[in-house]
């Protein structure tokens, strides 16, 4: 690990949280001529990055001094806030923050606070894709945050992503759309899975029901890509279970004392649930299959 102390730099992004997005995001960003640090709580996971021109630290004071940007890509809010709290004695008032991770409604109003009371130019970013498009770079940000510092943050979300949607410059507008778009993604896995699972049980080959929508008004890439990964057991993760009851709780608890009944998403996070208490939480949501 490299624990030196790295000059201040335009271009010195520090990533945090190196997991499947983050991994794929510092190196992306690293291909495309920033100067990278990343750091992990689980240091091996950052050291893997090194053969892809990120520099991997264990110290996240030395991962975070001198750069200009930092990105949090971390499990949760409290998650997030401790990291950042960690980085603190090392980050310079004017830092541009990047929060990328689904952390809810609550847990996002805390990180903004958080952020203007140390002074930090915050943006709520979260990303919609899985490891695959991560990887691409085609990931799609939907960003909130102020005008000021957008010419800092684009070209960031330019290297990582195919498209950005400038959501409002409040932050915790982006995190209420990705709530509703996480919805949507379960409710299609959801059905997809249930679809497959009635028609075997009706004495019907699913990969009937593939065909039969394949080229139709309801094909869809997601579609064809979930169907064929339930039908082969392929359940490589792209989005795990336990991410999947994560986010899917983080939907139901947004509603809560709204006047929508959100039946779907209340199933799905039960489905969700037993799925993983299956054994089955490292797997991709695919394997909702398996419910």
């Amino acid at each position: 690990m490299t624990d030196i102390q790295p000059a201040q730099s335009t271009r010195a992004v520090a990533v945090l949280g190196t997991g499947l997005i983050g991994a794929a995001v510092a190196r992306n960003l690293a291909r495309k001529g920033f100067e990278v640090r990343a750091w992990n709580r689980s240091a091996q996971k950052a050291r893997a990055l090194a053969t892809d021109g990120v520099t991997p630290f264990e110290d996240i004071s030395a991962a975070v001094r001198g750069a200009t940007i930092v990105i949090t890509v971390l499990k949760d809010g409290p998650a997030t806030r401790e990291v950042m709290a960690a980085a603190l004695p090392s980050l310079d008032k004017g830092t541009v923050w990047l929060q990328l991770s689904t952390v809810g409604l609550e847990a996002i109003e805390a990180l903004a606070d958080f952020a203007a009371e140390k002074g930090f130019i915050f943006y709520d970013a979260p990303v919609q894709g899985t490891r695959q498009p991560a990887e691409q770079g085609k990931l799609v940000i939907l960003a909130s945050g102020p005008e000021s510092e957008r010419h800092i943050a684009q070209p960031i979300f330019d290297a990582i992503g195919q498209r950005t949607l400038w959501v409002s410059d409040t932050p915790g507008t982006s995190s209420r759309l990705k709530l509703a778009l996480n919805a949507y993604v379960f409710a299609l896995t959801h059905g997809t899975a249930e679809t497959l699972a009635i028609a075997r049980a009706l004495g019907v080959d699913p990969a009937q029901v593939i065909e039969a929508v394949t080229g139709g008004p309801l094909d869809s890439g997601y579609f064809q890509v979930k169907s064929a990964a339930m039908l082969k057991g392929d359940f490589t993760t792209s989005f795990s279970i336990e991410n999947g009851v994560k986010d899917a709780a983080l939907v139901v608890e947004a509603l809560a004392g709204t006047n929508v009944r959100a039946d779907l998403a209340e199933s799905g996070l039960a489905r969700f649930q037993r799925t993983a208490k299956a054994g089955h939480g490292d797997k991709d949501i695919a394997a909702t299959f398996l419910a």
